[in-house]
C-alpha cells in the first residue's frame, strides 16, 4: 500500500530535501526516498505549488537523528577509515594495490581485511552489509571486465555470486544497495594487484539479469535534485554526460596501472622508474577506432618523452628503435634537449614487459609510426 503525505508541514522548524538530507547523511539520494516511502523518515509532508513538483521535505531534527546514528556506528567508521586508508596509500585512488597489503587495513586494533581471496563480494563478520566487490584479472586476449559490464543507460553492472537471489554474498549487496551504503571496487590489473574505485554505490537490482546497477560517480546522484536544471531533456543529458566522464576516468585509470605494471613501472624509453612522473601512452591515440584499451596498445613513458610521442618529436619504428625529428636533433639548447631527446636517437627502447603479449603491437608501431614520418 502506497504511503499517504500531508501537503503540509506537521510538525515546527526547518525541512530538508532528499538532496540535502542525503548530503548531510552522505548516502545516496534514491536511499532518502526509499527511506522516505519505508516511513523511516516519520514526518514527511509533500511540497506542492509552483516550481515545487511534489517534492519530499523531512523534519531537520529526524535527518540530523540519522546522521548521529549512523556516525556513531562500527560499520559506518570502517567504511570511512577505509577509504581514508586507501586514499592515503594509492594516491587517491590513481595507483593500484596488492592485495596482502590489503589485509593490512585496522580500524583501532581490529583488523579487517578490505577484499576476500577468494570471492568476489566481501563483507566482513563484523559489518552489516558488503564492504567491497572485485573484478579480477583477465590477461590480454580476454574481454577486459570493464567493457562488458555497461548497460543501455551507460552505468556499471556487478554480477550477482552464483544463481541463488537469497545467497549471502548476494544478500550483503542488497543490504548496501537499501541502506545506501558506500562499497569499494577492486579491479584486478595484474596478478594479485588490484586497482581502488571509491565509494561507488549500488542504485538498484536487475533480478531478471542477475545483477546490480552501479554508480561509479557519487556526483551523479546529487543531479537529481538539481534546482538550477529547468528542462528534464536538459537534466538527462547532464546525467549521462557526468557517467560518461566516470566511466572515461575509470577507463583510464585501469589503463594506466595496467601499463605501468607491464613495465615494471619504467619509462621504456630512459628508464626512469618514479610513478608519479609516468603515464600509460596510447600508441593509437584511445580516440582512433583502433585505440584498444590494451597492454599491447600502451607503453609507460615519462611525462617528457609522453609529449614528444604525441606531439610526433619522437616516433618509435616497429623493431622497437626511437627515433627523433630531424629539425629537434639540429636543435641547439639545453642538457634536457641533449640527453632526454637527442641522445635517445637510433637507440633501442631501454625498458619493455617481459610478457610477450603484453609487448607493444607491431602493428600499432607501424601506425603510429607513419604518422610519425608523415608529422
Amino acid at each position: 500500500m502506497k504511503r499517504a503525505f500531508p501537503e503540509s508541514p506537521v510538525v515546527p522548524g526547518r525541512h530538508l530535501s532528499t538532496r540535502e538530507a542525503a548530503e548531510r547523511i552522505g548516502v545516496n539520494q534514491s536511499t532518502i526516498i526509499d527511506w522516505v516511502q519505508s516511513g523511516k523518515f516519520a514526518r514527511v509532508y509533500l511540497e506542492l505549488g509552483p516550481g515545487a513538483h511534489g517534492a519530499f521535505k523531512i523534519p531537520e531534527i529526524e535527518v540530523d537523528d540519522a546522521v548521529a546514528t549512523r556516525s556513531g556506528s562500527w560499520d559506518s567508521r570502517v567504511r570511512r577509515e577505509a577509504q581514508a586508508w586507501l586514499a592515503v596509500r594509492t594516491n587517491d585512488g590513481a595507483d593500484a594495490i596488492h592485495y596482502l597489503d590489503l589485509e593490512d587495513f585496522r580500524v583501532g586494533d581490529t583488523r579487517v581485511p578490505l577484499k576476500s581471496r577468494q570471492r568476489g563480494i566481501w563483507k566482513p563478520k563484523s559489518l552489516d552489509a558488503a564492504l567491497s566487490i572485485t573484478t579480477t584479472f583477465r590477461r590480454a586476449g580476454q574481454e577486459r571486465p570493464y567493457e562488458d559490464e555497461v548497460g543501455s543507460d551507460g552505468l556499471l553492472r556487478y554480477k550477482w555470486q552464483g544463481d541463488e537471489a537469497n545467497a549471502a554474498d548476494n544478500r550483503a549487496l542488497r543490504s548496501a544497495m537499501e541502506n545506501g551504503l558506500p562499497l569499494i571496487w577492486f579491479f584486478g590489473v595484474a596478478p594479485g594487484l588490484y586497482q581502488p574505485v571509491f565509494p561507488v554505490y549500488l542504485l538498484a537490482e536487475e533480478r531478471g539479469e542477475q545483477q546490480f546497477v552501479v554508480d561509479i560517480d557519487p556526483q551523479r546522484v546529487a543531479l537529481d535534485g538539481a534546482g538550477d536544471v529547468e528542462d528534464t531533456r536538459d537534466l538527462e543529458i547532464v546525467k549521462r554526460y557526468g557517467t560518461r566522464l566516470a566511466r572515461t576516468r575509470l577507463h583510464q585509470r585501469l589503463f594506466r596501472s595496467t601499463v605501468i605494471n607491464a613495465y615494471d613501472t619504467r619509462c621504456t624509453v630512459c628508464n626512469l622508474k618514479h610513478k608519479q612522473l609516468l603515464d600509460a601512452a596510447h600508441i593509437i591515440p584511445d580516440a582512433h577506432m583502433e585505440g584498444i584499451p590494451a597492454v599491447s596498445n600502451g607503453m609507460a613513458m615519462c611525462k617528457i618523452h609522453h609529449a614528444a610521442f604525441d606531439a610526433g618529436i619522437m616516433g618509435i619504428r616497429p623493431d622497437l628503435i626511437v627515433e627523433i625529428r630531424s629539425d629537434i636533433l639540429a636543435e641547439v639548447d639545453g642538457p634536457m634537449l641533449k640527453h632526454g631527446l637527442q641522445e635517445r636517437h637510433d637507440q633501442r627502447l631501454m625498458s619493455v614487459p617481459t610478457r610477450r603479449a603484453d609487448r607493444p603491437s607491431a602493428s600499432a608501431l607501424e601506425h603510429a609510426y607513419e604518422r610519425f614520418r608523415g608529422a
